[in-house]
């Protein structure tokens, strides 16, 4: 067994982190999860559109796309590391994105999702969780699908 970053399909991980970035923006739109997530975190929903430096923009977005980025490679290894026991359908692909992400990430920051928010709210805290690892385990799992069906 050996895995290395020149077996992965960068093409792959390109458009499967990609494809999450552009997830993230529709999940957090105006028109779906944005306003109830802000009014879950206690903070009101901007009516104008907010200022930010070029700096700021680059650290937001560039960041939210590195963070994407960091994931597929992962989910490529833990992918490609799968492959070398026999082959990997598009199916088994998504399980695999589905159970590190729920498995791993959703958990993860649970706890600190739970101890975060002001004034021990914690229903609050549980809904504010749900949109954000939600949006994650979407993105993990259809970039499980990407790169099983790019073998």
């Amino acid at each position: 067994m050996n895995i290395s970053m020149s077996s992965l399909n960068f093409l792959a991980i390109f458009v499967a982190s990609l494809a999450s970035f552009v997830i993230g923006a529709v999940w957090f739109g105006p028109k779906t999860f944005y306003p109830i997530w802000m009014k879950a975190l206690g903070r009101e929903v901007p009516t104008e559109r907010i200022q930010m430096t070029g700096g700021q923009t680059l650290l937001m977005f560039g960041g939210t796309y590195l963070a994407a980025l960091i994931q597929v490679v992962s989910l490529s290894l833990i992918i490609a590391l799968a492959r070398s026991a026999g082959p990997v359908s598009v199916g088994t692909g998504a399980l695999i994105g589905f159970v590190f992400s729920v498995g791993l990430g959703a958990f993860a920051s649970l706890s600190h999702r739970m101890f975060a928010q002001p004034n021990g709210e914690v229903y609050r805290s549980l809904k504010v969780w749900l949109i954000e690892v939600g949006q994650d385990v979407v993105c993990v799992t259809i970039a499980g699908v990407i790169l099983a069906a790019w073998a």
